[in-house]
């Protein structure tokens, strides 16, 4: 089959924190990128206005039209909204395939799940083209997992398969206002208790201070999300877990997933960190384009 290569690619990860656009050759190849914050407080028809103005941009500067434009995005995506994003107010109402037809004109527009995306960049790209099954935690503003099997995504029935910030983390009889993992530990959660310590360099101030209590307070933190994985561990059987987000920049975090890991379980799988760092999904992005152009 042929390859086109009268235009260019366009892959956005949209994050409740910051939104990544990139242009990318036929193959993949990508040749310009742009990043812009979020601004979750201004709602999200104003969020997704920004990313669209900036997509503009990036195409017209290239000179080329745009062959496929490829989506990563929080929560579970339905024809006519999304579920389970709640860090943007209003993002469970957009339509992103159809906001982004309505600039960039009559292009396949695939939409998946952000954290699934950078398993498909993983499966693809990076650290489990030869491991299976493998994990994938995405460790950022919230906290969320995506399963690969036989280099397949598996989305699940309701496409929410890995969403883990919904584990339930209290004892004894459940209740209707038992905690979820995401209100214990991800990076906006993390942030507010550094501000409430008195901590003006957000998590990665709480997760590099030394004070004793602080520092239990953090670990304990860190140990909710490895229960959780434990969990998925055990169901799944991975050969390899990969850490991607800005909460991997925190070494705390990484090597206490891996110990705990390695000593809670019979059979450990590897652990490693993402080589695309917090841009996986926006390789996945960029990937699901490259699958969408008709050939």
């Amino acid at each position: 089959m042929s390859v086109p290569t009268s235009g260019h690619l366009l892959g956005i990860d949209f994050g409740g924190t910051k939104m990544a656009l990139a242009l990318a050759e036929p193959d993949g190849t990508i040749v310009a990128r742009h990043r812009l914050p979020t601004n979750a407080g201004d709602g999200a028809e104003r969020a997704l206005s920004r990313a669209l103005d900036a997509a503009e941009k990036l195409v017209s500067d290239s000179g080329r039209p745009v062959l496929a434009a490829g989506v990563a995005t929080p929560g579970v995506v339905r024809p006519d909204g999304i579920d389970l994003a709640p860090n943007v107010p209003g993002w469970g109402e957009l339509r992103l395939a159809d906001a982004l037809r309505d600039r960039l004109g009559d292009i396949p527009v695939p939409v998946w799940n952000d954290v699934n995306a950078a398993a498909l960049a993983e499966t693809r790209h990076g650290s489990l083209r030869t491991a299976d099954p493998g994990l994938v935690l995405g460790l950022g503003t919230g906290v969320a997992a995506a399963v690969t099997v036989g280099g397949q995504v598996v989305p699940g029935f309701h496409g929410a398969a890995g969403e883990i910030g919904y584990t339930l983390v209290g004892s004894g009889l459940l209740h209707p206002d038992e905690a979820h993992l995401e209100a214990v530990f991800g990076g906006r959660v993390l942030d507010d208790l550094a501000a409430a310590h008195g901590l003006t360099g957000g998590a990665p101030a709480l997760l590099a201070d030394a004070d004793p209590e602080l520092s239990d307070l953090a670990d304990r933190r860190i140990d909710s999300l490895t229960r959780a994985v434990i969990a998925m561990c055990l169901l799944l059987d991975p050969q390899r877990v990969v850490l991607f987000g800005g909460l991997t920049g925190s070494e705390r975090i990484v090597s206490r997933v891996t110990e705990r890991l390695r000593s809670h379980l019979v059979f450990a799988p590897d652990v490693v960190v993402s080589a695309f760092a917090d841009e996986a999904p926006l390789v996945g992005a960029v990937t699901l384009a490259a699958d969408a152009v008709p050939r």
